[in-house]
């Protein structure tokens, strides 16, 4: 009985051990399925990944290309601009070059009136473009200075009409057959007519002056005067400053006259000079 015992008994474990091996054999399986499945899956991935990476370098290099061309292009337009503003330039510093030359010979008249003309930089067309500003500072500083003159030297008519007298040696309206000298120009006016100041300064005296009658006197730069005799009325008083063109009286017969005009008279350095000559810019 025993012996029996031994071979039922021994049957059973076979069968367990085969069983035990069928199990391990199952799960390598599942295993090796799992990792080429997570392989697959890394591989479908990277896959993927790839593609999106080569549509973004793509893309880039499309913006890169597009940028390349928007900088070759504003680097010509800048070439282009640079050269343009150079032409520009140039012509301008001409221009400048054209008037100076004209406001030379307007100095040169100023200079033969006995003013004191205004020197300024000789402007060369070679200057930098860095010194564009200074430049054009400068020959602004300088025709400041020049309309400052003019505007205070006297220029041009009192009143606009014909001469009955002028400066110099003339007949003696109040002795016939003798001379005198007239130390100004008489315009013809009547009663009333406006008086301009010809240039700007100050009121130096106004009021009655022996023959000038109503008389206004006003000084002006470059040790000028000018006078404004026999008015019927002053508009102005003594210390005022006026400035060119302003009305400062009216045309009358006051004093030594004898009839309605207006006398008027520049002195320079005290002395009675020829209004003629300050009547227009020419000589």
């Amino acid at each position: 009985m025993g012996i029996i015992t031994r071979k039922d008994s021994a049957q059973p474990r076979v069968v367990q051990v085969k069983a035990k091996h069928f199990n391990s054999l199952k799960f390598t399986i599942a295993a090796v399925l799992i990792v080429v499945m997570v392989l697959m899956t890394a591989i479908v991935r990277l896959s993927s990944q790839s593609a999106q990476q080569r549509q973004e370098n793509s893309r880039l290099q499309s913006q890169i290309a597009a940028l390349q061309g928007q900088i070759d292009k504003e680097s010509q337009d800048a070439v282009l601009l640079n050269a343009e503003k150079e032409g520009q330039r140039s012509k301008a510093v001409s221009y400048i070059l054209d008037i100076q030359a004209k406001l030379k010979i307007i100095n040169n008249f100023m200079h033969k009136r006995g003013l004191r003309s205004i020197s300024f930089k000789k402007i060369n067309v070679s200057d930098k473009p860095n010194n564009e500003t200074k430049l054009y500072a400068e020959f602004s500083s300088y025709l400041d200075k020049l309309v400052n003159n003019i505007a205070f030297t006297p220029m041009g008519y009192p009143r606009l009409s014909s001469f009955t007298s002028f400066f110099g040696s003339r007949g003696n309206p109040f002795d016939f057959g003798g001379k005198e000298f007239h130390p100004g120009i008489d315009f013809k006016g009547h009663r009333g007519d406006p008086v301009k100041c010809t240039a700007s300064g100050r009121v130096i005296f106004a009021g009655r002056a022996g023959g000038y009658g109503n008389c206004i006197k006003i000084r002006h730069a470059n040790n000028l005067e000018t006078w404004y005799g026999h008015l019927s009325k002053i508009n102005v008083k003594e210390g005022e400053r006026v400035t060119v063109g302003d009305i400062i009286g009216k045309v009358g017969s006051t004093g030594r006259s004898t009839g309605p005009h207006l006398h008027y008279e520049i002195r320079r350095n005290g002395h009675p000079v020829n209004p003629k000559q300050y009547l227009s810019i020419n000589l």
